[in-house]
């Protein structure tokens, strides 16, 4: 079978996974939170444009069932560690969207003060750990974190998020070995968007099924519909419980796709995929996937999309206002948040 074929697109993917419990209320949660990363992206594009954000920007658009649905999961005391392509997310998490912005503006109400932008967004009140630039880097700080939870006797669990590019990294299987050898409870969750940048992911990895690398650490894995967000939260469930009851780590492969370019440095597709290759994916768009179901099992109407879809913008376009009025770091700055003072007058 062709390597093309071993690594399903996914719009060849199966049809949506029956949610676990048909609950109204929490579909209409995951649909509002992904509609809200959508537009929010879309205005950090907007802001990319006119210079309000510099560096660096990866924006998130057509992955949101991923990260949405495996957050939903958590409990407020679990941690979530991910990579540059942390802003939706963040929203997932629950980090207010104004917080968010002013950061991405490079300002002192921003989550990480203005200090971290778009790359490197940190919330200790939300157990999320960054936001990180290096590829694979995250991967062996989120074990890390796990054996701290184990040393401490707690039942938490870290979701860790990376891109696919970064399994051929020696930092993923350093990590990878430790937690099976250990027993941590992380669950490793790959968004496997098919390009590390602009290379597919068949001219760079030996195998294309990459969730097959949990067997050289005795761990479970799984591979799931990345665009559906009902399939995301139902596989990264039974991990989460896995790791809280058992504090076995899972290797996940979630299958989805970036309707944008790696960043806004080639904002759509750039020469490394087709028009149509592109087309035949958004017509999985995860958004329009779970609005599908929902219209299907009566949760839902054009009139309540509408409105979900207005308060959306205009919550994000308050972002936009709230980050434009907020003060850039002063230079003291600079000195601040460097170093950590870890001794105490009590120390004998």
């Amino acid at each position: 079978m062709a390597a093309r074929k071993r690594n399903a697109s996914v719009a060849e993917a199966p049809a949506p996974v029956e949610a676990v419990q048909s609950d109204r209320d929490l579909h209409t949660e995951l649909f509002t939170s992904m509609l809200l990363q959508r537009r929010f992206e879309e205005r950090c594009a907007e802001a990319y444009a006119v210079g309000k954000i510099g560096g660096f920007s990866h924006l998130y658009i057509g992955q949101e069932a991923t990260g949405t649905g495996a957050i939903s999961v958590l409990r407020d005391d679990d941690y979530v560690i991910t990579t540059y392509r942390d802003h939706g997310q963040a929203i997932a998490r629950g980090m207010a969207p104004k917080y968010v912005m002013a950061e991405l503006f490079g300002r002192i109400d921003g989550v990480s003060r203005g200090k971290g932008g778009s790359m490197h967004l940190f919330s200790r009140e939300h157990n999320f750990l960054g936001g990180h630039g290096i590829v694979a880097a995250n991967i062996p700080l989120a074990t890390g974190v796990a054996f701290a939870i184990k040393y401490r006797g707690g039942d938490q669990v870290c979701l860790c998020f990376f891109g696919e590019a970064a399994v051929n990294n020696g930092a993923f299987h350093e990590a990878l070995n430790m937690a099976g050898l250990w027993k941590l409870p992380v669950i490793y969750v790959i968004e496997n968007n098919r390009y590390g940048m602009g290379t597919a992911l068949e001219r760079a990895s030996a195998i294309n099924d990459i969730a097959e690398r949990a067997r050289a650490y005795d761990m479970p894995k799984a591979v799931v519909d990345g665009q559906d967000v009902l399939a995301v939260r139902q596989v990264v469930g039974e991990a989460v419980q896995r790791a809280r009851t058992e504090q076995v780590p899972t290797l996940i492969e979630s299958r989805t796709y970036r309707f944008m370019g790696h960043s806004m440095s080639d904002a759509v597709s750039g020469t490394y995929r087709t028009k149509d290759e592109l087309e035949q994916y958004r017509k999985r768009d995860p958004i329009t996937v779970l609005k599908d179901y929902m219209e299907a099992h009566g949760e839902i109407t054009e009139e309540d999309v509408a409105r979900y879809d207005a308060e959306a913008r205009q919550t994000c376009e308050d972002a936009w206002q709230f980050a434009d009025k907020s003060p850039e770091p002063p230079l003291e700055a600079l000195t601040e948040d460097v170093l950590v003072d870890t001794t105490t007058d009590t120390l004998t």
